[in-house]
């Protein structure tokens, strides 16, 4: 019984403590972003999930879901500048349900045609796992171009 106690409490311990740090990270990362947006005076709206974004234009097609297949011309930074990936001018195709969660949200924001700038916080991305030259905890920037929506 007083087993069963301890690996409850201990249970109970970690899930606060990783909410904690969690609450944490998403403060932190709100902090990076919008000093980002002050740093390169953006005019950035946030969506409420922790992600901010700019339109440059809306673009003026169809408009993805998250069921559909996109083509984006992108290049990806880190807050330093740091360029961690970029499509060729013809863009990259892929299912939006096969990217981060911060594209799942950010791209249907554009219609086809559109551009504009994603701001993604780290829980919006690839989190606390660093990726290839990402590391971990970091917040994206993304400068996009919705070229296709099938």
């Amino acid at each position: 019984m007083q087993r069963i106690f301890v690996l409850t409490l201990l249970s109970s311990i970690f899930i606060v403590s990783s909410c904690t740090k969690n609450f944490r990270s998403n403060q932190l990362d709100e902090k990076i972003i919008l000093q980002y947006i002050s740093d390169n005076n953006l005019n950035a709206e946030p969506t409420g999930s922790g992600l901010y974004y700019v339109v440059d234009n809306y673009g003026n097609g169809d408009v993805p879901n998250i069921q559909s297949i996109v083509t984006v011309a992108y290049k990806g930074t880190l807050t330093d500048g740091t360029i961690f990936d970029q499509s060729g001018a013809s863009g990259a195709t892929f299912p939006l349900t096969h990217v981060i969660q911060g594209w799942q949200e950010g791209i249907p924001l554009f219609s086809e045609g559109g551009s504009g700038i994603l701001l993604i916080p780290s829980a919006l991305g690839y989190g606390n796992q660093a990726i290839g030259s990402i590391p971990a905890n970091s917040v994206l920037i993304f400068e996009v171009t919705l070229l296709n929506v099938d």
